[in-house]
């Protein structure tokens, strides 16, 4: 009975998204074909589907730097939120003059950062994965943060009374529990991260799904435009789920408490 459990478990977990899936384009197919809306601004799933096959080169040719983007700018955000996220924990003063200006910077609009940072930096690779590390760093640096809170003050305690120094507590206390906090914020940053790669893309590049968008927009291709946005997406919805899969590896003890607990 646990084994046949814990087999239905994980089972209805994919089952149920694609579900949900499978019933949003029987919609969107059913709606597509049956209204008087057209297929110019509105085309069947089948037909976006059969257009981003025929086109798979392109799309393929212009999906690789947009992943290039997203890979280089999120790994840069984790680390730089990390380096962050210690300087203001080990310094309150740091914290609190240091906060306000993260914050500050999540309050401006993509659509204004993209053209600036294109204007300053040209149309290269530069641009496009500093965007998207402005955008997906603060949520890391906020889970890192609650979770160095949340440690436990007995077990701090414990181990400054046997001499242990602050990077010894800090390896063994504060960042096992900061690791639940972390992944919050890196699976919130990774969705954020196509889109701010597509962005930058908009603004200003050679190649990429931005570039490919736009360059089907204005050919009034609303069925590549689809399955460029369609192929994002599918890119977005990955990346969350090899977030999840790295967690459930790196610190499993956390997902078997929080599936017990359910």
């Amino acid at each position: 009975m646990i084994a046949e459990g814990g087999f239905r478990q994980p089972l209805n977990r994919v089952v149920a998204p694609l579900l949900m899936i499978g019933a949003f384009v029987g919609a969107w197919e059913i709606y597509a074909r049956n209204s008087s809306i057209g297929d110019t601004v509105l085309p069947p799933f089948s037909r976006v589907a059969q257009a981003g096959w025929a086109d798979r080169q392109s799309l393929v040719a212009n999906t690789l730097p947009t992943l290039r983007e997203v890979l280089v700018g999120f790994a840069i955000s984790v680390l730089f939120a990390f380096l962050i996220s210690i300087l203001l924990d080990v310094s309150p003063r740091a914290n609190r003059a240091v906060m306000p200006l993260l914050i500050g910077s999540q309050t401006i609009p993509l659509v204004v950062l993209a053209p600036l940072f294109v204007i300053w930096f040209g149309f290269g690779f530069f641009p496009k994965i500093l965007l998207v590390t402005l955008v997906t760093f603060f949520p890391i640096v906020v889970g890192l943060i609650d979770g160095y809170a949340s440690s436990e003050r007995d077990s701090v305690t414990l181990l400054r009374t046997m001499g242990a120094g602050t990077l010894t507590v800090f390896r063994l206390v504060r960042l096992p529990s900061a690791m639940p906090g972390f992944f919050t914020g890196l699976r919130i940053g990774v969705t954020y991260a196509v889109v701010a790669a597509i962005f930058a893309e908009y603004a200003g590049a050679v190649n990429g799904l931005g570039v490919y968008i736009q360059g089907a927009s204005g050919s009034f291709r609303t069925d590549l435009v689809l399955a460029g946005v369609l192929v994002a997406a599918t890119l977005t919805l990955v990346l969350y789920a090899l977030t999840v899969l790295v967690q459930r590896l790196a610190i499993p003890w956390y997902t078997q408490s929080r599936e017990v607990s359910r």
